[in-house]
């Protein structure tokens, strides 16, 4: 990906031309947003975030100034940011010239499950944060990972059959084509057994016709389930290949929803682990 080629010489002029300028006081609105800021390992000057911003943990103590799509912009004034990174779906709009109207600078970030929507979004909050030598270096070592990280690999033979379910709230749901769950099966070399596009409830009995030969699923919903064993063993699942295998791939509900963040690398290497590496098991 020849993005992170590009980054480096603007970044270095931002960097030398602009320190006096160098914000000091950022609010974070996006969970991928705050990870990029951590990522960069800029931490330290994030002084509010909002309810999405779950990772690093530390971020949780920080200030919260409500959910990213509305958010409060007086909230957002009262921390007296020098600057706002926010997720292109951040709102709603008129809240964001609030921002601007106030004089704080608004930096849009994009967010989309794709891999030079990711490459954007660090580009973009580098940039914002006019990072020294340090972020810099960090910015580029992101890119490597993420270019290493999303080369196709060959496993030979047609894609496994994948579901992509949640039933920590009692229901089972599958994720289908456009969501984030979706893209990432697939750049990591899975298929999608459900059809349907967004997520949707499932009954068992579409689980089951679904013949998925693994199931991608979250941490909160085996937890749910009681254990991998009582996830496998729900109606419709136990019917699988899947199901009477064990072949569940499970990942931490933040990776698997919102997997084009920095740590996009780690999400697929724990994906293609239950899906091609024997025996074939969960990942944690």
């Amino acid at each position: 990906m020849h993005r992170r080629h590009l980054l480096t010489l603007p970044l270095l002029a931002l960097a030398g031309q602009a320190r006096a300028a160098t914000p000091r006081r950022v609010v974070s609105l996006g969970g991928v947003v705050t990870e990029i800021v951590h990522a960069l390992g800029a931490d330290e000057r994030l002084v509010g975030v909002d309810q999405s911003s779950l990772y690093p943990p530390e971020a949780r103590a920080l200030p919260q100034v409500g959910y990213f799509r509305s958010f409060a912009v007086e909230g957002v004034l009262s921390l007296r940011p020098d600057l706002v990174l926010a997720s292109e779906q951040s709102g709603p709009p008129h809240a964001l010239e609030q921002l601007r109207a106030a004089g704080v600078p608004v930096v849009l970030v994009a967010s989309s499950p794709k891999v030079g929507a990711l490459e954007s979004a660090i580009d973009a909050v580098a940039a914002a944060l006019a990072l020294d030598a340090d972020g810099l270096a960090r910015a580029r070592r992101l890119h490597e990972a993420l270019e290493e990280a999303v080369r196709p690999v060959s496993h030979g033979g047609k894609p496994p059959r994948v579901l992509i379910l949640s039933s920590h709230t009692g229901r089972l749901q599958a994720a289908g084509q456009g969501s984030a769950p979706d893209a990432l099966l697939t750049l990591a070399g899975g298929a999608n057994a459900f059809g349907q596009p967004g997520y949707k409830a499932v009954s068992a009995e579409t689980v089951a016709a679904a013949r998925p030969e693994a199931i991608l699923t979250s941490t909160l919903s085996i937890k749910a389930a009681g254990g991998l064993a009582g996830f496998a063993a729900q109606p419709g699942i136990a019917m699988t290949p899947a199901g009477r295998e064990k072949r569940i791939i499970v990942l931490d509900d933040l990776l698997l929803l919102l997997g084009f963040g920095p740590r996009l690398p780690q999400a697929l290497a724990q994906v293609r682990a239950g899906l091609f590496d024997a025996p074939a098991r969960h990942a944690s």
